[in-house]
């Protein structure tokens, strides 16, 4: 069974960091690649950046680059996203998904002064 567990959201100041990563188990998480996803209230569900298999080739959504950067860590079956400069338009649930279209259950991200 193939499972995606996001973490590391919260609510932190604009200008603020964090750091959201997506646990992956039940298939072979290095032969993949993933995105992440994020969904605001009221909006359509938005891809934010993307990874290949190897973590060799990143492609981001106009509106985060130069301030997010996806990774992964094969060995630890774990995907990040480093998220800096935040603005109150970050605000949204973030997904982790992999190419085969399984999806986690999101973590939170509220950006507010």
């Amino acid at each position: 069974q193939v499972q995606l567990v996001e973490s590391g959201g919260g609510l932190v100041q604009p200008g603020g960091s964090l750091r959201l990563s997506c646990v992956a188990s039940g298939f072979s998480f290095s032969n993949l690649g993933m995105t992440w996803y994020r969904q605001a209230p009221g909006k359509e569900r938005e891809l934010v950046a993307a990874i290949t298999s190897d973590g060799t080739v990143t492609n981001y959504a106009g509106a985060v680059k130069g301030r997010f950067t996806i990774s992964r860590d094969n060995a630890k079956n774990t995907l990040y996203l480093q998220m800096s400069s935040l603005k109150p338009e970050d605000t949204a649930v973030y997904y982790c998904r992999t190419s085969s279209a399984y999806w986690g259950q999101g973590t939170q991200v509220t950006v507010s002064s």
